[in-house]
């Protein structure tokens, strides 16, 4: 397992998160990635210039960002969400992408695949105005059709970690935002053939990606 190269993820204060209930279960963890540790993953990344999410090991990141990948799917941060909402994790795969490009088509009102059991976003953007203007920030909606219609809007920066189990009703979405927005998502997945299938189709998706870059 790699070892962090920076402070370490604020477990803590995940583990002392309540749970909110409205409009659906889930938590918001500002700084879950200590400032030091975000200035060090940024440096990391890499340019992203395309919409869609890429598997973390289809793209070049450096150390610290490795790092934090690691940290993400490993054993700790399966159990904090295990206790958090009362979960056994312990068969289920994970698929961990990471985004760095929103485009006009993102945001749009949906609920996750699911065969993604429980969804967790971290958000690795510094403050701009365009968060203070609410443009890309997540909203977690009470219905499929107002996306004013929300009881939580999460700004996607500073290291904010979002989770969530994933249902019939978990409805999210954003205001249009175009330009670079990183997050990562890690999901941990069931075991059927439509979660192989939705793995295979990143990965393949990384790859046409990288072949059309390439051309």
């Amino acid at each position: 397992m790699i070892e962090l190269d920076f402070p370490r993820l604020n477990f803590a204060k995940l583990a002392a998160t309540p749970v909110a209930r409205e409009p659906f279960p889930h938590v918001v963890v500002p700084g879950f990635v200590p400032p030091a540790a975000l200035d060090a993953v940024l440096a990391d990344l890499p340019a992203l210039g395309k919409r869609g999410s890429f598997p973390v090991d289809a793209v070049r990141l450096g150390p610290n960002a490795r790092a934090l990948m690691a940290a993400m799917d490993g054993a700790e941060l399966r159990s904090a969400i295990e206790g958090l909402f009362g979960l056994d994790l312990g068969g289920s795969p994970t698929m961990v992408t990471l985004r760095g490009w929103t485009g006009e088509r993102d945001g749009r009102v949906h609920c996750d695949s699911l065969a993604k059991r429980v969804t967790l976003l971290l958000y690795l953007n510094r403050q701009t105005d365009a968060w203070a203007r609410q443009e890309g920030c997540l909203r977690l909606l009470r219905g499929p059709d107002d996306l004013e219609d929300f009881a939580v809007e999460v700004p996607p920066v500073n290291g904010t970690l979002l989770a969530f189990p994933n249902g019939p009703t978990t409805w999210h979405g954003h205001r249009r935002f175009v330009g670079q927005r990183y997050s990562v998502q890690l999901n941990y997945m069931t075991t059927d053939d439509k979660a192989r299938s939705e793995m295979r189709r990143h990965r393949i998706s990384a790859l046409v990606k990288r072949l059309t870059r390439a051309a």
